[in-house]
């Protein structure tokens, strides 16, 4: 049974969250404001985190901010009301996995939750032994990263990405087919999601990233991983 955080202030929204996810069968464990939150989130084992942005005590910004700080892997979901593009961009960039703006369908919930928990056909052909990728030695099975012996901080959806570019190297992969097959559902963000990604994978790996020679850029079409 998949254990999912839920970080929500709002009384009505925490409760049809909670119903909703247990009856897809999935155990749930609340939080009304930022510090239980981030406190749960990095003390607790979760294998997803469904993170409200705007919080008392902690916005979710820093509560996802704080969770990859601590090392952390956890996949993130941030539940926003805000429509402005710089907000989620932001998200993204602090180690946000996805997000989903209010209002939102139940169904687009769960199929995002779905989406983010199921192990794809091609997870289990990820390499097991430590595999050199730019600057990085990944373990893929351990979801850790390391430069030069220390501990590089990946979060989850950076290291399927990078699995996915690794199964598919040296062929050019296409931005929906990353949105299909790493986020997993029909209802896509933008491909400027992918492209976020891959600039802060890019700061990860490259020797330097403004001129990429390992994650190389398909101009109208994706990306292309050179190894």
């Amino acid at each position: 049974m998949a254990r999912i955080l839920v970080v929500e202030d709002e009384p009505a929204m925490q409760l049809g969250l909670k119903d909703n996810l247990e009856m897809e069968g999935y155990e749930i464990t609340l939080a009304g404001d930022g510090e239980t939150g981030a406190q749960l989130a990095i003390t607790g084992t979760f294998d997803l985190i469904l993170l409200d942005v705007m919080l008392p005590r902690l916005s979710g910004f820093d509560v996802c901010k704080k969770v990859r700080e601590s090392g952390q892997s956890t996949p993130i979901l941030l539940l926003t009301a805000r429509g402005e593009e710089i907000d989620k961009v932001l998200g993204l960039e602090l180690g946000a996995d996805d997000y989903i703006t209010k209002p939102f369908g139940v169904r687009e919930l769960l199929a995002r939750v779905k989406a983010h928990l199921r192990r794809h056909s091609w997870h289990d052909s990820k390499p097991q032994a430590l595999t050199s990728i730019g600057r990085l030695q990944i373990d893929f099975a351990a979801f850790a990263a390391f430069e030069n012996q220390q501990e590089i901080k990946l979060s989850h959806k950076e290291f399927e990405i990078l699995a996915f570019l690794h199964q598919h190297k040296n062929q050019v992969v296409r931005r929906y087919e990353l949105l299909e097959k790493v986020w997993g559902y029909e209802e896509q963000p933008t491909t400027r999601t992918v492209d976020n990604f891959i600039v802060r994978l890019r700061q990860k790996i490259e020797t330097n990233p403004n001129q990429p020679k390992v994650i190389l850029t398909a101009h109208g079409s994706g990306y292309k991983m050179v190894i």
